[in-house]
This record gives structure tokens, sequence and C-alpha cells, in this order.
């Protein structure tokens, strides 16, 4: 007779198991000597503190970034945001609407395009960026503090030239 599938369950995973070994036991060599773990480590590790030192703006990563993009070029357009974010506009839609609600962010037309509208931050909104902005220059300083500032730009460089490779000359210029 066929047992019921809990009982199959349970006694799959009720067996005794070894304990595990420690990490400085497991050798992560040739996985340490990918650049995408690394980054992906890297990344894991600043974002987890950027999320609680974020929490009391209720700021999530990205959030963060758009609001960001739009103090730093005030009037931007959605379009733009989701050109320098290689984000969907769908997925972008919901967030600048959720901004507005909180009342940082404000729409208003463009200058040269009747088509689209500015985004800029209100004052609440500027007041928000400038105390998260200092935030986040304290947590990246706190989260890479086995680096020195020289180390630190060298690293951006070194990603950036990975997400954003340069241009050969005579190459026309990437959409987006």
């Amino acid at each position: 007779m066929a047992e019921p599938s809990t009982a199959r369950s349970l006694k799959r995973t009720s067996w005794p198991r070894k304990a595990a070994a420690s990490v400085g036991d497991i050798d992560t060599s040739y996985l340490e000597s990918l650049t995408g773990y690394n980054a992906r480590r890297a990344a894991l590790t600043i974002i987890s503190v950027f999320l609680d030192r974020m929490a009391q703006y209720e700021l999530r990563p990205v959030d963060f970034s758009v609001l960001s993009l739009i103090a730093h070029n005030p009037g931007i357009t959605s379009r733009q945001l989701c050109g320098a974010l290689d984000m969907l506009p769908p997925n972008l839609v919901g967030m600048l609407r959720e901004l507005e609600g909180r009342g940082v962010i404000e729409k208003r037309e463009h200058p040269t395009d009747r088509r689209a509208q500015g985004l800029h931050l209100s004052a609440a909104g500027k007041k928000l960026y400038a105390k998260a902005q200092r935030t986040a220059t304290e947590l990246e300083v706190d989260a890479l503090h086995d680096l020195s500032a020289e180390e630190r730009e060298t690293l951006h460089g070194l990603l950036r030239r990975v997400y954003r490779p340069q241009r050969k000359s005579g190459e026309p210029d990437q959409p987006g």
C-alpha cells in the first residue's frame, strides 16, 4: 500500500543531518575568483546595511535612486529615469505614484515637450532626500570601512566599466 505523500515527505526530512561545516572549512576559492560572485556578495552586504538605515525614511534602494536622479536632475522625465536606471516603464509608474502620494515628488509641465511631465522634489522631498543622502554617504563609508577613499573610488570606477563599458572610438552611442 502506498504511503500518503505527507508521510513520505516527513520521512525524507526527518533523517539525521550531519552538522554543517563551518564556513572557514568550505573551499570557496573558485567562487571567489568570479567577478559576479564577489560583486553580488558585496552588494548584499551593502544593501543589508542600506535597508536597515533607510528604514527610517521608508526608502528602498530603487526609491533612493529615483529620488537622487530627480534631485540632481530637476525636470527629468520618467522615460529618462527608466533609461538611467535600466527599468521598465510599468515598474516605475507605481513607484512614482507612491512617491507622489507621500508628497515627496511633484509632476510639472515639461518646458519643451507637452506630452511629457517633468519630475521635481517637493519641499518635503528635498528635506527627506537631504537626510537620506547623508545617511547613504555614511553607510557607504561604514560598509566599506576596510577600503581607503582612494580604493573606494577605484572600486567604483572598475564597477562602472563593467556595467557601462567605454565605447571604442567611432562606435555610435548605445540607446538607453
